[in-house]
């Protein structure tokens, strides 16, 4: 298939996905319940897989002799980059909690703020990629950048305790209400209005912006991550756009627990770190495909399996410590 054609195609695919999630689906205003969460959580996940297992059959765009096996090598490439932008967006999913909160969004406007929020992620982390590529191609030493720079990310999120999030501290924030004429209260779902002649912003439009920044910060640590798995620009972009798309259904579906995996973070860093360190030996020591999934699954498994199992056992620990509590004393 034309390359012309494919990124065409693909675009207007999702742009028809989009539509119907926004203009059919959740044409009125509502909370998202948690069976509806659950439901789009999966049906987008299906969606990606499905797309993913499509590709052994119609990409290959080198048009190399052997087809099978480089459509399968790009597949896999395919879903490791897909595992790895879903894994980190679980950062974006507590920020987006504590913003949403922090700025008083009621539930049934929630989704209209992420939906377009993820709308504007994607022109700009496209926008991001087409940026990394051409900067490859010309630069290819800007590898070594990015890798050192996921190293060095990685620590920091090790090592340092997360950062207070602040919101009001926030530049794009800040030059927004000084230079918009800006409502003193929501108009429902509204981003703009039209009061005595003049266009204001309202407070959700505030919003909208500190979750599309929130989501350019995230962005730069999650794009050259995936430079280190693939460099195909398509690729690259189709796994971020399926990752980014069901960031809504998973933000309803897990926001009031994700604090309780306590170690994910960590183990995103030790993900981060590993990234890194593969594009940087990536002369000298060639880390293939497969073994980059394995590694970066197992990690994020052993994360998760710890964070459960320390919850549990303090869970219990309350329990016993509250029974005794509970017990009366004898004599």
């Amino acid at each position: 298939m034309d390359k012309t054609a494919l990124w065409v195609l693909f675009n207007l695919f999702i742009f028809v996905l989009l539509a119907l999630d926004l203009g059919v689906f959740h044409r009125r205003l509502r909370a998202i319940s948690l069976r509806e969460a659950i439901f789009w959580s999966v049906l987008w996940t299906v969606l990606a897989l499905a797309f993913n297992a499509s590709m052994l059959w119609w990409y290959n765009p080198a048009h190399l002799a052997d087809s099978l096996a480089v459509r399968k090598t790009l597949a896999l490439e395919f879903f490791t980059g897909y595992l790895i932008e879903r894994m980190l967006s679980f950062d974006n999913i507590f920020v987006f909690a504590v913003l949403l909160s922090y700025f008083g969004v009621e539930p049934r406007y929630q989704h209209r703020v992420l939906f377009w929020g993820i709308l504007g992620a994607l022109v700009m982390r496209g926008m991001m990629i087409w940026l990394g590529v051409e900067l490859i191609s010309r630069f290819e030493w800007i590898l070594y950048v990015f890798g050192a720079f996921l190293v060095w990310t990685g620590a920091k999120m090790l090592l340092h305790k997360p950062e207070e999030i602040e919101p009001e501290k926030n530049p794009v924030l800040r030059i927004a209400r000084r230079f918009l004429p800006i409502t003193p209260a929501y108009e429902g779902q509204k981003f703009f209005v039209r009061h005595e002649g003049i266009w204001k912003a309202t407070p959700m439009f505030l919003v909208l912006l500190v979750v599309e920044t929130t989501d350019v910060a995230f962005a730069l640590d999650s794009i050259p991550a995936i430079f280190a798995i693939t460099k195909d620009p398509f690729i690259i972009y189709s796994s971020n756009v399926f990752a980014i798309l069901g960031l809504r259904a998973l933000y309803f579906l897990l926001a009031a627990i994700l604090p309780y995996f306590r170690y994910l973070s960590a183990g995103l860093s030790i993900v981060l770190m590993f990234i890194g360190v593969k594009m940087l030996v990536e002369k000298w020591v060639h880390i293939s495909t497969a073994w980059s999934l394995g590694i970066v699954g197992m990690v994020l498994l052993v994360a998760v399996v710890a964070s459960l199992a320390v919850t549990h056992a303090e869970k219990r620990a309350l329990q016993k410590a509250k029974a005794a509590e509970d017990r009366p004393t004898e004599g």
